[in-house]
């Protein structure tokens, strides 16, 4: 069966398991923490040298690292990856956009204020870059949905998935979403999608 390796209270590893949910994929969640150490221990890296999470193992033992690499790999031949030229290239355009322009600020920030190791690393520099940067994702974010139900292709896709992932508990990091009507009523779109779990859930 597919392995999921990955962290519970992450929002990377809750994209793949969010998809998977939704197409109905069998996979075991092997709890690997950072927090810990345990991304850092011999047997892990041996899977992954870049020794982060998530993880995805294939039934046949090939492995595929990135978030947002494992969500391309299941959207093949799925509703949640455009046909269309265009809107596939705006899928992985706002897939690079969530890992350079919102994750690095509004997930970061809000692991500063959440958790305990990251607590030296919270100066005032740090969240007030954070907080700019964040907001300025958000602003993006919001001008695109104002005219717009989704990322790409005019349906839900891969795009939403990621960056659902950190902006759904955005204020968690002190972002304020209600000054981001768009977005807010787009996160809500994305709860209303069939097969949606929050990222607690586990198979």
């Amino acid at each position: 069966m597919t392995v999921l390796y990955g962290m519970i209270d992450s929002g990377n590893c809750y994209k793949p398991r969010l998809l998977m949910a939704k197409l109905g994929v069998p996979f075991t969640n092997v709890e690997v923490s950072s927090h810990t150490g345990q991304t850092r221990a011999p047997e892990f890296v041996a899977k992954n040298p870049n020794a982060m999470v998530p993880l995805l193992e294939l039934d046949d033992g090939r492995r595929i690292a990135e978030s947002n690499a494992i969500l391309l790999y299941l959207s093949e031949g799925t509703r949640f990856l455009p046909e269309d030229r265009y809107q596939r290239a705006m899928a992985y355009q706002w897939l690079f956009f969530e890992q350079y322009s919102h994750e690095p600020y509004i997930a970061v920030r809000k692991a500063l204020l959440t958790f305990p190791e990251r607590a030296k690393d919270a100066t005032p520099e740090r969240l007030a870059q954070t907080l700019e940067r964040g907001n300025k994702a958000l602003g993006v974010m919001n001008r695109h949905l104002a005219g717009n139900a989704y990322f790409a292709g005019g349906a839900l896709s891969v795009a939403d998935i990621a960056l659902y992932a950190y902006t759904h508990s955005a204020e968690q990091g002190g972002f304020q979403l209600d000054a981001y009507p768009a977005v807010a009523a787009w996160l809500k779109r994305v709860e209303a999608d069939p097969g949606h779990v929050p990222i607690e859930w586990l198979p």
